[in-house]
């Protein structure tokens, strides 16, 4: 018997396991008491690690569609085809004809995150798209125009903090998001202890809400409106704090002009919260000495995710919460990403705006709301050819019906994933790829949102299985065939060795050697520290405050507010499973077992409104599409608003007998594709105008 140590690659927690294992065969997946930052804590999906590992739905060989289906073949001739093809339609449509679509996995590999970049330049493809802009954008966006970069993202100092405020955000059940926290119940829990207070806005009383001290509802998508009367209050009451950055923020009269007309009394009518209530949590956030605004989920994937993620930064500012302890801060991750990739002193490149809708270009990708137009529309940059690496866009994007569609009438398809799913299906190669225990674990992005500094490597536990290869692997093979560029000699491991040297830790010694013999369990490097003048990329070497980008917007805004629904009388907003993550892991048996989890939850006025009964059948029609699913009728939604978790909605392919099973309706055949920020590009997931009906028994 053997332990090995390692982080669960899931989620973006970084919880610490300790895996007692004899050959291939593991034994236990527990927490690691010894991990320096989730000390033993870990949630249920750890387990899918192990149910991942030894799941007989695993693809193990490259596949090829032929008219009776997908057939096995060798890595050569998987390789030979898909060169040919791709060669082929660029060479007759031009490069922009092959598209590229990642999917969140790819955030979880260091060996992708640094293989990638080889990859999509071997293609010299503008159309990149993933999963990115139908969750995190609008952080991106706003770090871009405010800090100079968009890696340069702060994060809740909640291990601190005394008064945390979340406007759209779950972390109970979440574990963070774009703000790594291991074990987030127990560090909200001990905010609290220390005499602190939890508010928490949402249109759904979530399980966060239930533990916090406060809970206010508020109707979806109006949470800028929100933020800009907190700020208007912060004015008015002569409340501003810049704390120690008085003299590294521009455009603060600006600013105090542009929310002059946001009172909490205008406010009010929009939200739903009570002007009042809207003050004393401005007050509240200015009088704390170390106070918190985390906006996510429910404020960045909406019409306004641009606008909100701005205020947020803006309002954590003004209280004076900003790059201090206890409020929101910059990690120091030891493998940088935002220091390697500098963009101080450069001149800004001209923005690039999609072909068909003429959408925004950010992060380096187009919105993936837009591929369907972009592969369905005649004419010069038609994309005819697509790769997903990890991805599944078909059941995570919206009106996934219309990319599905699009999807199999493309000319060439290759997939690179762990199973066959809804979107590879019509893939004309499949190749296998390793995932979780079979691979080497090192967090490049997800060190760069924790709420501590730390860092860990691990090998990985097994080898692969049948015919699979490493996805760096795969993209280097691709690369050089495609572009003639030899990456011999090049690994993950050499790469990150370089960076960490590249990094301030490394200047004190750290190396991926040191990681490996002396620190299994991980290293702690401190907790975070004030660091925004290091961090800051602006030329200015100032934050933005007030920047015209977002400022603009405004006008949008104040439009939208004039617009009622009539058709669609209801709002949709999704919701998180603990037990499940995105797309793939339905078919783990142990996280699929129990209550039915895909359930709409609707308040009990609005099911008696249509004679819909707790358990019963209600059919959701939205704009691009109709859904028939259970009710779950209950006093924690606020009414007119409804709620289906995202993720599921898994078809059965080649096996996947779980995923059949409980693969439930995906809320993404109800999301409207035309309906997003325009600002950002980020797809408006919540608050999509449905209508129900009660479906006989």
């Amino acid at each position: 018997m053997k332990t090995h140590y390692r982080n669960c690659n899931i989620c973006e927690a970084l919880c610490g396991l300790e895996i007692k294992y004899e050959g291939d065969k593991i034994h236990s997946i527990k927490g690691d008491a010894n991990d320096p930052f989730s000390k033993g804590h870990i949630c249920p999906k750890a387990l899918a690690l192990q149910d991942t590992f030894e799941d007989s739905d695993r693809l193990m060989q490259p596949l090829k569609k032929t008219p009776e289906g997908h057939v096995a073949i060798s890595w050569e001739e998987a390789y030979d085809l898909i060169i040919d093809k791709i060669k082929g339609i660029q060479q007759t449509h031009g490069h922009d004809a092959v598209a590229t679509y990642l999917g969140n996995p790819n955030a979880h590999m260091f060996s992708n995150q640094l293989f990638l970049p080889f990859f999509l330049r071997s293609l010299r493809t503008k159309n990149r798209y993933s999963a990115s802009s139908v969750d995190q954008l609008p952080h991106h966006v706003a770090a871009k125009y405010m800090f100079g970069h968009s890696l340069v993202l702060p994060v809740p100092d909640i291990d601190r903090t005394e008064f945390l405020l979340v406007i759209g955000g779950n972390p109970m059940v979440s574990n963070g998001s774009m703000m790594t926290a291991p074990n987030v119940a127990q560090r909200l829990k001990n905010i609290q202890k220390r005499g602190g207070k939890i508010v928490v806005v949402d249109p759904r009383k979530t399980e966060t809400a239930k533990k916090a001290d406060q809970h206010i509802f508020i109707r979806p998508g109006t949470d800028a409106l929100l933020l800009l009367s907190l700020i208007n209050t912060v004015f008015a009451e002569e409340k501003v704090n810049l704390n120690h950055l008085a003299d590294n923020v521009l455009g603060l009269d600006t600013i105090k002009a542009a929310v002059q007309k946001y009172t909490p009394e205008y406010a009010a009518k929009i939200t739903g919260i009570p002007a009042e209530t809207i003050k004393m949590l401005a007050r509240e956030m200015a009088a704390s000495d170390k106070a918190i605004c985390y906006s996510r989920m429910g404020a960045s994937t909406q019409e306004f995710g641009g606008v909100c993620l701005w205020l947020t930064n803006v309002l954590n500012i003004l209280t004076g919460n900003f790059d201090c302890e206890g409020g929101v801060m910059f990690p120091m991750p030891a493998f940088d990403p935002a220091m390697m990739s500098s963009t101080k002193g450069k001149p800004a490149r001209p923005m690039q705006y999609s072909r068909v809708r003429k959408l925004p270009r950010f992060y380096g990708e187009f919105p993936v709301a837009t591929l369907a137009d972009e592969i369905e529309t005649p004419g010069e940059g038609q994309i005819r050819a697509l790769f997903t690496i990890a991805g599944n866009p078909v059941l995570s994007t919206p009106n996934g019906q219309r990319l599905e569609k699009a999807i199999e009438s493309l000319d060439f398809h290759v997939s690179i994933d762990i199973y066959k799913n809804e979107t590879n299906q019509y893939a004309d190669v499949i190749l296998p790829a390793a995932t979780g225990l079979e691979i080497a674990q090192y967090d490049i992005a997800f060190n760069n949102l924790a709420v501590r500094n730390v860092v860990k490597y691990s090998p990985p536990l097994m080898e692969t299985r049948g015919d699979i290869k490493q996805d760096w692997e795969i993209l280097a093979t691709l690369t050089e065939r495609i572009s003639g560029q030899s990456l011999s000699g090049q690994t993950p491991e050499k790469i990150l060795s370089m960076g960490l040297s590249m990094g301030k830790y490394g200047a004190e010694g750290l190396t991926l050697e040191k990681l490996k013999e002396e620190f299994p369990h991980g290293m702690d490097l401190g907790p975070l520290a004030p660091c925004i003048k290091e961090r800051i990329q602006t030329d200015e070497s100032k934050i933005q405050l007030a920047h015209d980008f977002f400022l603009d917007d405004l006008t949008r805004l104040d439009d939208r507010y004039q617009v009622s629904e009539t058709e669609f009388p209801f709002q949709l907003i999704g919701r998180r499973v603990l037990r499940q993550h995105n797309t793939w892991t339905h078919n783990s048996p142990r996280l699929s077992k129990g209550k039915n989890d895909c359930t709409l939850m609707i308040h009990p006025e609005d099911a008696k409104a249509i004679d819909l009964e707790n358990g019963g059948t209600v059919q959701i029609k939205s704009r691009v599409g109709a859904i028939q699913v259970a009710a779950e009728v209950t006093t924690d939604m606020m009414p007119g608003v409804v709620c289906l978790p995202q993720g599921f909605g898994s078809r059965k392919q080649s096996g996947m007998t779980v995923a059949a099973e409980r693969g439930g309706v995906s809320i993404n055949d109800l999301t409207d594709e035309m309906r997003l920020d325009t600002l950002t590009g980020n797809a408006a997931l919540n608050g999509v105008g449905v209508s129900l009906q009660t479906v006989d028994a």
